[in-house]
């Protein structure tokens, strides 16, 4: 606050939040919370899913060569899905709002299955000498190996 030189006070040109709307700002916060949330998460995933596919990739000796497998990765293939899985998380957010366990539930199920379709789509279940099967030998037995 100053003092100008007719004499008025002049504000920094925001005003004080009433008292009544201190619960919006509230909510606003925490919609704010779930975005950033939501951001992580889905960046989390989508990095994740990345370094699958490559390692995967990397151990059958699939594509061009690792550099070129490795740009894909990270030009293409983590900001598409990051992309995805934001948009999904929007979604469910909007359609189940204030159901907290139902809505953590529908995400997970949601962003897991986006995921495992992305590395699905791009996974190559074809046989190489290193991958017999088309799956690599680190791959966990128990675990269907993705694949559409």
């Amino acid at each position: 606050m100053m003092v100008n030189g007719v004499g008025a006070v002049v504000t920094s040109g925001v005003d004080p939040v009433p008292a009544a709307a201190d619960g919006e700002r509230g909510a606003v916060g925490s919609r704010r919370l779930h975005g950033c949330l939501g951001a992580a998460a889905a960046l989390l995933l989508a990095v994740s899913s990345a370094l699958l596919l490559g390692r995967s990739w990397s151990a059958c000796d699939v594509g061009v060569n690792n550099a070129a497998n490795s740009g894909f990765l990270l030009w293409l293939f983590i900001p598409g899905l990051w992309t995805i899985l934001l948009l999904a998380w929007a979604v469910v957010g909007a359609l189940l709002g204030n159901r907290p366990l139902l809505h953590a539930l529908a995400l997970a199920v949601t962003l897991l299955g986006l995921a495992w379709c992305a590395v699905s789509i791009f996974w190559a279940g074809t046989a190489t000498p290193q991958c017999p099967g088309g799956v690599p030998p680190w791959w966990p037995s128990f675990l269907p190996a993705p694949g559409l």
